[in-house]
């Protein structure tokens, strides 16, 4: 008699680029997150550029790492990378440029409005619909909700806290973390 082996599916591979090393762990709580909804998704955060930087450089950079990395181990399903929105609208001709790079690679674009920390305070329970102008208000509000909040966390610091709960919740206010999301396979939507 011959013995069946067991088929383990294929991870459906997603390319997150990360601004910084909070975005890098917020990538590592995706990851954690989609295993425990039992989605088979291989989310691959990679650090474009410590510290953040220019939007369009950073597309650039994310188009070069995902090129290299696709022509090593095949195509990504999803990509996507996590920008801060307060930069955007400081230089319109590289912004056009930037949305062109992305729609040339089908690339999406995770808008962080302004910043990282923003997208986080978003998460919280009563605090979705907040919106801080600038980086350290953001960052004055998240502390005033998550008082050990510190930058950056790790994910498994960030899943004591953050859940598919917390997720959903974000998502109900965040179009393009939600699209991003859905499309990956994540059951964020409202039900």
């Amino acid at each position: 008699m011959k013995r069946r082996l067991a088929t383990i599916p294929v991870r459906k591979r997603i390319f997150l680029g990360c601004e910084g090393e909070s975005e890098q762990g917020y990538g590592a709580l995706l990851a954690r997150l989609a295993d425990d909804a039992g989605l088979h998704l291989a989310i691959h955060s990679v650090l474009l550029r410590p510290g953040g930087g220019d939007p369009l450089a950073l597309v650039e950079l994310a188009v070069k790492q995902i090129w290299s990395a696709e022509r090593r181990r095949g195509a990504f399903a999803t990509k996507a990378v996590l920008l801060d929105r307060d930069k955007l609208g400081m230089a319109p001709q590289r912004d056009e440029r930037l949305l062109r790079q992305a729609n040339q690679n089908d690339l999406r674009l995770i808008w962080q409005e302004p910043t990282h920390e923003a997208l986080l305070l978003r998460h919280l329970d009563g605090c979705h619909q907040l919106r801080p102008q600038t980086s350290l208000l953001a960052l004055a509000e998240l502390a005033r909700h998550w008082v050990d909040y510190e930058k950056p966390m790790s994910a498994l610091r960030l899943s004591a806290r953050l859940g598919m709960a917390e997720l959903r919740r974000a998502c109900a206010v965040e179009d393009s973390l939600r699209e991003f999301l859905i499309e990956c396979g994540f059951p964020v939507t409202q039900e």
